[in-house]
């Protein structure tokens, strides 16, 4: 068996495999049709203009819906280690609402491109990181309080130092994009998909770039981490009838009757 039929560890594999697909995919898209500069565009950038916007809009709403399954089974995995944990039960319920909410944002920057819907794009980038960034540090607050008895030490330790590189970039992120839209480089910075290096706030707009390319790949590697205890795991969905038929009454007897009838008939 191999290592990606254990349990449910695809699932974070897959999210990680088709999100990753999702960027190079666009990426070279307005690389080859020159819609984007090759050097660290923004993520968003890959995806503004079509033909690239309609792949990248898909596929990330496909990677929404696997971050869904994934957080989902995370949370269903931790109650089950910790059913009687007051504590840990509420940062689970936590870390699950965030995740969701992470989600709900990833489909928002899918679908609302920012050069024509630049708020509720920006409003999906801070659900998307920001709600990610403390779905993680919620993750990583469980995995020290459930070491050393349900796993080991090695696993909280790698998830704290992708927290402190998500937290750096997303700092990194932050500053130097609210210095870049403060509106001292120009108006026209929303709408701008092409930098030239004589550009006013082009190395501002080169470290916000690659501390968000940064930021993305700590997503990357944190559920990477997933896929150990995913292969201890394994969900079903069980079909509970009702009742016998789909009728919401009994039906009528006369009826019953007539198909015997028939059917002797025949």
């Amino acid at each position: 068996m191999w290592w990606f039929q254990q349990g449910l560890s695809f699932l974070p594999s897959a999210l990680v495999i088709w999100t990753a697909a999702a960027f190079i995919f666009s990426y070279i898209t307005a690389i080859t049709l020159h819609h984007v500069d090759p050097a660290l565009p923004y993520i968003s950038d890959t995806g503004t203009v079509a033909p690239e916007k309609c792949l990248f809009g898909a596929m990330l709403n496909i990677a929404a819906v696997l971050c869904i399954a994934t957080i989902y089974v995370r949370y269903k995995q931790v109650h089950a280690l910790n059913p009687e944990e007051s504590r840990i039960i509420k940062l689970n319920k936590a870390g699950l609402v965030l995740g969701l909410l992470s989600c709900f944002g990833l489909s928002v920057v899918a679908n609302f491109q920012k050069t024509a819907f630049f708020i509720v794009h920006v409003c999906g980038a801070v659900l998307t990181f920001g709600m990610g960034s403390l779905y993680m540090f919620v993750q990583t607050i469980l995995s020290y309080q459930m070491q050393p008895k349900i796993h080991g030490k090695q696993v909280f330790w790698i998830r704290l130092l992708v927290v402190i590189w998500c937290g750096v970039s997303a700092f990194t992120m932050l500053t130097c994009s609210s210095l870049l839209y403060s509106g001292n480089f120009g108006t026209d910075i929303v709408q701008k998909l092409h930098w030239n290096p004589e550009d006013r706030g082009y190395v501002l707009h080169m470290i916000t770039t690659a501390a968000e390319w940064s930021m993305s790949f700590s997503f990357f590697g944190f559920f990477l981490t997933y896929i150990r205890d995913f292969q201890k795991i394994s969900l079903r969905v069980e079909a509970n009838l009702h009742g016998l038929t789909l009728y919401d009454t009994a039906p009528c007897p006369v009826n019953n009757e007539r198909t015997r009838l028939l059917s002797r008939d025949l």
